[in-house]
């Protein structure tokens, strides 16, 4: 028997009442067929239900544009868009922004899975606390070598500017942000440094407007790693982006140093530099290599 479709209710309410969904879910996909399926799924059983998500096929050149077809006749609130050519990650966001009627914003990447309760969780801090405009949480980790890796790499609950001097202080794919401020920011900044740093510098640019988040102490989403998709050329980008965001954020000239830091960094082979980041951020790699090597035998 075919699987039944939803959505139908609420969109023929809201061609009566004017209704809108009160979440826009974002995702930009390319040549992602062999994993955005998960990603999916993870979005149709969350507890919350008042939501549409929007998914950009950035010009694949595999089947990805068909199975988003075929899961919009599964779930009415799967709007599948295709960009004609391939135009990167921000300015794909960018054209899902553009077709998004929620209020809030959520993201989410064709290789994470987001928690059943993090569309719920999220709404429900942005309904209370009006004073923030964003809102992100923590994730578990998938990796190659360890598996997952539960609270990989933890967030502060309440960043302050000088904290984006180490780095990012959300995790994109786990945040959910308010439409206004989001638009009022430009959306994502189309640049060749921001290549890989859309949201680094969406965040950063957020806070030189006075605007502020949250990070949720508990995982919103599986989160899967990959450090060798960082090269040296997204190290130089990155120091482009700090420079700016910086500056922007008044943490220039003494904050210097740090607007260098991914040149040093980059200089250290990939798996080093992983297991500094998890042991810096408390996780017992020992447990983990024990498990890991349990699962291979």
């Amino acid at each position: 028997m075919a699987e039944p479709r939803y959505g139908e209710e609420r969109k023929q309410m809201g061609s009566i009442v004017g209704d809108r969904p009160k979440i826009s879910v974002i995702m930009g996909v390319y040549n992602g067929a062999d994993r955005v399926d998960e990603a999916i799924a993870s979005i149709r059983v969350q507890t919350f239900t008042d939501w549409e998500f929007i998914i950009c096929d950035d010009a694949s050149t595999d089947n990805t544009w068909e199975k988003l077809v075929e899961w919009s006749k599964i779930d009415s609130r799967i709007v599948p868009i295709r960009n004609e050519k391939n135009m990167k990650l921000a300015a794909t966001l960018n054209k899902c922004l553009e077709h998004a009627s929620g209020s809030y914003i959520a993201r989410m990447d064709d290789d994470d899975y987001s928690y059943p309760w993090r569309l719920m969780a999220q709404n429900d801090f942005l309904d209370v606390n009006t004073y923030y405009a964003f809102v992100s949480g923590q994730v578990n980790g998938l990796t190659k070598e360890f598996g997952i890796i539960e609270d990989y790499w933890h967030r502060k609950e309440f960043p302050e500017k000088k904290d984006f001097l180490k780095g990012s202080q959300f995790i994109h794919p786990a945040t959910m942000f308010r439409k206004g401020p989001l638009m009022k920011a430009g959306g994502y900044r189309i640049a060749p440094e921001t290549r890989r740093m859309e949201d680094y510098d969406l965040f950063m640019r957020l806070y030189a407007m006075g605007y502020i988040g949250c990070n949720l102490q508990r995982p919103m989403l599986r989160y899967t790693v990959d450090f060798d998709k960082t090269t040296y050329a997204h190290r130089i980008d990155e120091v482009k982006v700090r420079y700016q965001g910086f500056k922007a954020l008044g943490l220039l000239p003494w904050g210097f140093i740090y607007v260098i830091r991914p040149l040093i960094v980059g200089l250290i082979p990939h798996d080093t530099l992983m297991e500094i980041k998890l042991e810096d951020n408390g996780v017992d790699l020992r447990k983990y290599r024990r498990r890991h090597r349990r699962r291979r035998k």
